[in-house]
């Protein structure tokens, strides 16, 4: 097995917001992989005392402890297990319904030697390779979809879609938003690697264009994950004037890729 993760701040005078791992367990059979990208809460007051970062450090182990040793749960609950964890964990000195309380997109796998499972819940992205190939996109893009007045401020956001029935979903304090997330299945036989992306990665397609889903998951393969992101840097920095593809975006986000051969 193969397995590369790199993973960098937007800032580097900034903690870096993204987690990422990849666990093993010590029977040597399967693993688990777990990707989350931190949501920079506006400035001001979000309810807790706590950073992003500590929340993502936080539910990323929990995650990565109970994929490995819960292999008989669904990922779901997996996840709903881990939330409720981080949730208890400063319940008494933070405002958890706050609706920036400290949350982040999840990616999160688990193979074993018969079948591979998945979840992704908000803009982080997982892509599968097959063994000839073909690469498939597995993404929760509801908040691609949804209209731009909807996400014109912080405040309508949070008071119209965040974490809301016809909106978008993160993981935060409500164990409940597990069965919101996109989950499925694949046979083992049929997966060759994985990629998982935070979407300071993913900008290398869904911003600057520069290919699809397969070439940017040929480029992990040849050159690595670190020339990814330094690829979406360079182009980051060259747009960083202009904005024509950046826009509104801040100019680097944190950026996440952990890459799996199986």
């Amino acid at each position: 097995m193969r397995t590369e993760l790199v993973s960098e701040p937007g800032d580097p005078d900034r903690p870096n917001e993204d987690f990422a791992s990849v666990g093993l367990p010590a029977s040597g059979q399967g693993g688990s992989l777990v990707v989350l990208d931190g949501v920079t809460p506006p400035r001001g007051d979000y309810g807790c005392v706590h950073p992003v970062a500590w929340f993502c450090a936080r539910l990323g182990g929990a995650l990565t402890e109970l994929s490995v040793s819960q292999g008989d749960l669904p990922l779901s609950e997996v996840l709903s297990r881990a939330i409720r964890r981080v949730a208890d964990a400063h319940a008494d000195a933070c405002d958890l319904s706050h609706p920036r309380t400290p949350q982040a997109t999840v990616v999160l796998a688990r193979w074993s030697a018969s079948e591979v499972e998945y979840l992704v819940l908000s803009d982080s992205a997982l892509l599968v390779e097959s063994p000839t190939g073909e690469v498939t996109a597995l993404l929760d893009d509801r908040l691609s979809r949804l209209p731009r007045a909807a996400l014109t401020t912080d405040a309508v956001a949070d008071s119209t879609v965040r974490n809301k029935e016809g909106g978008f979903f993160t993981a935060a304090a409500d164990p409940a938003v597990a069965a919101r997330a996109v989950t499925g299945t694949l046979p083992r036989a049929s997966v060759r690697a994985l990629t998982a992306l935070t979407d300071g990665a993913t900008r290398w397609v869904e911003k600057f264009q520069e290919g699809d889903w397969a070439d940017l998951f040929a480029l992990v393969r040849k050159e690595g994950p670190p020339s990814l992101v330094e690829r979406v840097r360079a182009l980051e920095r060259a747009d960083a004037k202009e904005r024509l593809r950046l826009r509104r975006s801040k100019t680097h986000d944190d950026a996440t890729v952990v890459f799996v051969e199986m």
